[in-house]
């Protein structure tokens, strides 16, 4: 799934292509809303909250898209070549001769304006959002102190904006094993303010990097690194899966760099 970062940088394409202008065309290819038309609106911004975008427009509805797992946005000018295929397209908003794209998203819906927060209102501070909370998003992470780190970063009501890739970087330069208590943690301020820097850097550009080095298989700490050999000690990086049987998600880690706490040593 798309992390925080990508979803802010595809609600910035979105907001510098449309905002201001009006829409020449809509072709929303989802069969809740499959007649819907939004020709001749204006559309007013597009912005993230988490990983969901929000393009409003002055009919007094927003568009709600999220990119989910393969989804993505694209902008295109007259006469350029798709980079995906046509099969894949989910939502088409036109301008004049901007094209904006939706691929393979997750989530398409109308949704009245006002109503915007039946859709975002659960979530909780966002990274890279004007709401951040730094002291609300460490109240809710310590309101359940014996939850598993990973699980309680990659819940959204906690924050907004870490996915598989930024929670397994953070237990790593955070010495803790993924399946940590979060009551265990040494200094989760200084973890989540971790996360804010990484989200920041990481929306300035199109490659992301926990490590600060931008070549290929040098980006990333401990992610997609399993059987490579840990960056710090040379202790082959471990994978193993987590979660519910269907949700599944691959957890990484250095054995050495972030040891297990009792019984869960070698999980």
């Amino acid at each position: 799934m798309p992390e925080g970062d990508t979803v802010f940088r595809a609600a910035q394409l979105l907001d510098r292509s449309l905002s201001g202008r009006a829409l020449t065309r809509s072709d929303f290819r989802v069969p809740q809303h499959a007649t819907a038309d939004l020709s001749g609106s204006t559309v007013l911004t597009t912005i993230s909250r988490g990983k969901h975008l929000l393009t409003r427009t002055d009919t007094g509805f927003t568009i709600h898209t999220h990119l989910k797992m393969e989804g993505s946005w694209h902008v295109y000018r007259a006469g350029e070549r798709w980079k995906r295929p046509v099969s894949q397209v989910r939502l088409l908003l036109e301008a004049g001769s901007t094209t904006a794209v939706g691929f393979s998203l997750g989530l398409v819906e109308l949704i009245e304006t006002p109503l915007e927060h039946e859709v975002v209102g659960h979530l909780g501070p966002d990274l890279l959002g004007p709401d951040w909370d730094e002291a609300e998003a460490l109240r809710r992470l310590g309101a359940d102190p014996d939850r598993e780190l990973t699980a309680a970063l990659l819940d959204q009501r906690n924050l907004t904006g870490i996915g598989n890739m930024y929670a397994a970087e953070l237990c790593f330069i955070s010495g803790a094993h993924p399946t940590t208590a979060v009551r265990d943690v040494r200094d989760l301020p200084r973890l989540v303010r971790r996360a804010k820097l990484m989200l920041e850097q990481n929306s300035e550009r199109a490659i992301q990097s926990t490590t600060g080095n931008l070549r290929p298989r040098e980006r990333m700490w401990v992610y997609r690194r399993d059987k490579s050999p840990c960056r710090r000690c040379g202790t082959p990086i471990r994978v193993a899966m987590r979660g519910d049987l269907g949700r599944e998600r691959a957890m990484y880690w250095c054995p050495s760099c972030q040891p297990a706490v009792g019984t869960q040593a070698g999980a």
